[in-house]
């Protein structure tokens, strides 16, 4: 198993680094130029990066190119244009014909966390309300969360179709937009034809992936995937490398995916591990056992096939865990926190970054090969850990993370090849206080703890240690002396001082990482861990237990039955209890709920009347009819025909239910077809 940990930084359009290449972005104000569009009564073009093929590429994606490729704003292309709308599936993006699959996968993760989506995705902005054509997106560029503005015009051949990512809603066009912003930020739409899923997720997020090689999983690879499920990760995977092609199976080679969900599911012969993936086309799935036409299914009760099976080539399927092991050679989990690694609850983590080049010459020293080589001119950094139980007479290892990151090398990210890295560790004495360089005599006389087993041509290498309390020498280097890059050093402890010696800077004091979940994380680890299946008691005392910080002082009660209730919508497997990832999905639709039901109760009464209640549910991409709304009130409400939360959360699980079940059912979208067997278990849910 390996750990991996990626940064970016700011770039400015114009400067060339000392180690040549022009590698920055134009500083442009979003507010200020949409401002002034808006004054002029003109759409916005962004020069930096022209509707033309200059900002497609100079490479094979030319060649990819439909005949009489046009540029056109999303008002040209639909009658009602939407940046995003809530209504929509969350993943409806199809990959178009740059071979980004690796981002496209990580997107579609994205999209399965709304706060995370809405950090990179400002969701206020559209196309009616002082349209100026111009739009903004947010990334994790080495180690700053730095704004790329782009305009709105798209490549689309002459029936007037997008070429590159689309959504499967044509009105829907944010997928496109922020595409176009991370290709600019990559220098262009051929720079997005190679690369990781991992260094997608961390441009996304800023947080910790762990890439894991499924073949070499340890045992526990379900417990891993099960606290991954309801901790606040993003999950991808990639078949084995090779010619993008597909195979007999029904999966691509050579290709990423994302992994949507698991699912532990109860067969006439026992449990299976299941996990749920997407093919970032929108199509194209595998064909083996508990693909949607294989007769594993009939191994389920009728209501758990019905809830999971979904017959439609949209690219999201079901397979077993033993056969993911064997068709995937990477799993990337990325979390905003390391905490995921350890999995020490109740203590938090803090983060120290620096910034480091190696100069020809200068500090660009190579590996450590003979006892009097050049290693000890690269860069040298100082690592203090300490353990968080002073005091005892044997103190606990420190759990620490060291990850270095080579920048690009110039504007466009894939036109030079990245360097062989890697780092050493060594250990010193506890006196040690010199703040000078270490000299050459260090080198021959101490051997590192840690060293590279292979030096690699990744962006990005990373290690997860355990060390005793006290100093050590970070050495990053390249595989061989006198190249030169620019880097980043990042490392995640409880407890630590990180700083360069030799360049006249004092000690920098570590930062805490500050992840507003962590605590609800703990909660949730603590419990399934007495736990692993909770009844509709247990799921009682959690919900009352929970501080429902949006509701103020009309804090809800759930009652006994209403957890019943809850419990049944979500027991697939009719147990009586239900699964940690059961109710990690159950987590998700209630912070919804409270989110919809808090921004409609403008009275903050604790109630919502059927205005409210219509509103709050079309924000939930729920449409009623008066009629029907008056109903809902009847069935769910109160005798004043007023809704208070835990009915309103009932009534939004009972459709969520409804909804899938119609889905999963449907042969053509109008009606559904049950067999005798089917209709108890779909209407007494």
């Amino acid at each position: 198993m390996s750990l991996c940990l990626s940064f970016r930084g700011r770039w400015k359009m114009g400067q060339k680094n000392s180690l040549g290449g022009s590698s920055q972005l134009p500083k442009q104000d979003y507010k200020a130029l949409r401002e002034r569009c808006l004054m002029e009564g003109r759409l916005f073009e962004d020069d930096s990066f022209p509707a033309s093929l200059c900002s497609v590429g100079s490479g094979p994606l030319l060649r990819k190119l439909p005949p009489g490729l046009q540029w056109r704003r999303p008002p040209e292309l639909h009658s009602n244009p939407q940046f995003y709308s809530a209504d929509t599936k969350r993943l409806d993006l199809c990959q178009g014909v740059v071979g980004d699959c690796w981002f496209l996968a990580a997107l579609q993760a994205l999209t399965l966390h709304q706060d995370i989506l809405s950090r990179v995705v400002p969701l206020n902005q559209n196309f009616t309300e002082n349209y100026a054509g111009i739009f903004q997106f947010w990334f994790w560029h080495f180690g700053k969360w730095v704004p790329v503005v782009i305009d709105d015009r798209l490549p689309v051949n002459t029936a007037g179709q997008l070429v590159f990512v689309s959504s499967t809603y044509k009105n829907v066009f944010w997928g496109a937009l922020l595409e176009k912003a991370y290709a600019k930020l990559s220098g262009s739409y051929e720079d997005l034809q190679r690369g990781q899923v991992s260094e997608a997720l961390v441009d996304f997020t800023g947080g910790v992936t762990m890439t894991i090689k499924p073949a070499e999983a340890p045992g526990n690879l379900w417990d891993i995937l099960t606290w991954a499920t309801y901790s606040r990760t993003l999950i991808g995977c990639q078949t084995h490398s090779g010619k993008e092609r597909v195979l007999e199976n029904g999966l691509v080679g050579g290709h990423a995916y994302t992994l949507t969900g698991i699912r532990k599911v109860t067969c006439r012969h026992g449990p299976e591990y299941l996990v749920k993936l997407r093919n970032p086309w929108g199509k194209v799935e595998w064909k083996g056992d508990w693909s949607d036409s294989s007769g594993m299914w009939e191994l389920l009760s009728p209501k758990e096939k019905i809830l999971l099976l979904r017959k439609s080539n949209d690219g999201e399927f079901w397979m077993t865990l033993k056969d993911f092991k064997t068709h995937f050679m990477l799993l990337v989990i990325c979390k905003l926190t390391p905490g995921l690694l350890s999995q020490d609850v109740g203590q938090k983590w803090t983060y120290t970054m620096r910034e480091g080049r190696w100069e020809k010459g200068i500090t660009a020293g190579g590996p450590m090969k003979s006892p009097r080589d050049t290693f000890w001119k690269n860069p040298q950094f100082l690592l203090s850990v300490w353990s968080l139980q002073e005091g005892r007479r044997f103190p606990m290892p420190c759990s620490v993370l060291v990850s270095l990151l080579q920048k690009p090398r110039h504007r466009h990210r894939n036109w030079k090849p990245h360097l062989a890295i890697g780092f050493y560790l060594f250990r010193l004495s506890k006196h040690y206080g010199d703040q000078r360089r270490l000299p050459s005599e260090f080198f021959w006389k101490n051997a590192p703890i840690r060293w590279p087993e292979a030096f690699l041509t990744e962006k990005e290498v990373s290690q997860e240690l355990q060390l005793e309390p006290g100093t050590y020498l970070v050495v990053p280097c390249t595989s061989k002396a006198g190249q030169e890059a620019e880097f980043v050093l990042r490392v995640f402890s409880r407890k630590h001082i990180f700083h360069e010696i030799g360049c006249n800077s004092s000690a920098v004091f570590s930062k805490e990482i500050v992840d507003k979940n962590e605590g609800q994380d703990e909660f949730f680890t603590k419990l399934f861990e007495k736990c692993p299946e909770i009844n509709a008691a247990q799921l009682q005392k959690v919900l009352n237990h929970m501080t429902w910080s949006s509701l103020g002082s009309a804090q809800p009660f759930f009652s006994l039955d209403a957890c019943q209730g809850i419990l049944a919508l979500l027991d697939l497997n009719a147990s009586g209890t239900v699964s940690i990832q059961e109710f990690r999905d159950l987590w998700k639709q209630l912070m919804l709920c409270q989110e919809v039901f808090h921004k409609h109760d403008s009275s903050h009464s604790g109630y919502l009347n059927r205005t409210q209640l219509q509103a709050a549910m079309r924000d939930a991409g729920i449409m009623l009819s008066n009629d029907v709304c008056q109903l809902m009130l009847i069935r769910y409400g109160g005798p004043n025909l007023q809704m208070d939360f835990v009915s309103f959360v009932h009534l939004m699980l009972r459709a969520e239910y409804m909804e899938d079940a119609f889905q999963n059912l449907t042969q053509d979208g109008k009606g559904i077809y049950l067999q005798k067997p089917e209709v108890s278990p779909s209407l007494w849910g």
